[in-house]
């Protein structure tokens, strides 16, 4: 697999354990900011009052530690998709469109242009990872969980084929930093963080085992962002909200 050449140097090890260190450094900082600035669409009133932009941390800390070419689409995709968080739900003048639509259009279309050449009709598959991540963002932990699932998963493939391991491993840190707030649904990754995790996801998975292991990922995700998105749905309704089995009660209605 001629792409493998990417990171045939191996990165140094060390370097994921400082990555680790400063997100999970930074991530609570973070959100002390993102707090004071409550009028701005980076904070949101969902489970009373929540920084959504803390994705910021693990964005720009694997745009440091991501080895090229594989940097400039987590760079690109990044700051599109923070452009969308600042942005809401604005439209462009009377257009039937929202700044974040465009701006999130712009970063498929931008990764798919700076990894085709690498890996080819797998860049489209790794751009639109940002779906699943996103949808997995919406309840606590839901997100880093499915990160840390896919990063072992993708591990385990390089580690299997014979690959470096180096990026899935270092998605998996970054991802496992930052968490801690996230699964206490104190903080949101914001687009900023999921399109990001998203995107290192693909790119990881690539480097692992080729096309096919995009395309496992692609078909993969979704069913495992269902499934812990059940899971997590069917704890909240059984001790906040007070209701027994909801799963049996359910399956009475279909």
């Amino acid at each position: 697999m001629d792409a493998l050449f990417i990171l045939h140097a191996s990165q140094d090890p060390g370097s994921i354990m400082v990555a680790a260190f400063t997100v999970a450094a930074l991530t609570p900082l973070m959100a002390a900011l993102i707090s004071r600035m409550r009028d701005s669409n980076l904070y949101t009133d969902v489970r009373g009052g929540t920084p959504r932009g803390t994705g910021l941390v693990p964005w720009i800390v694997l745009s440091v530690f991501m080895p090229e070419p594989l940097r400039s689409p987590v760079v690109i995709m990044g700051l599109l998709a923070f452009i969308d968080d600042l942005s809401g739900r604005r439209r462009i003048r009377d257009l039937p469109v929202e700044w974040g639509q465009l701006s999130r259009g712009l970063g498929i279309i931008a990764v798919t242009i700076l990894t085709y050449p690498i890996m080819g009709p797998a860049a489209l598959l790794v751009a639109l990872m940002i779906q699943p991540l996103n949808i997995a963002d919406m309840q606590p932990g839901v997100a880093c969980s499915l990160t840390v699932i896919m990063s072992l998963l993708a591990a385990a493939i390089a580690f299997a084929a014979g690959s470096d391991i180096y990026l899935p491993l270092l998605v998996l840190a970054v991802c496992a930093a930052y968490s801690p707030l996230d699964y206490l649904g104190r903080i949101m990754m914001g687009e900023v963080g999921n399109h990001s995790f998203a995107v290192a996801l693909g790119l990881a998975f690539y480097v692992a085992g080729g096309a096919w292991s995009v395309l496992m990922l692609f078909l993969t995700a979704p069913l495992v962002t269902a499934i812990l998105r059940r899971g997590n749905l069917t704890g909240f309704l059984e001790e906040k909200i007070g209701i027994e089995n909801p799963t049996s009660a359910t399956s009475t209605w279909m």
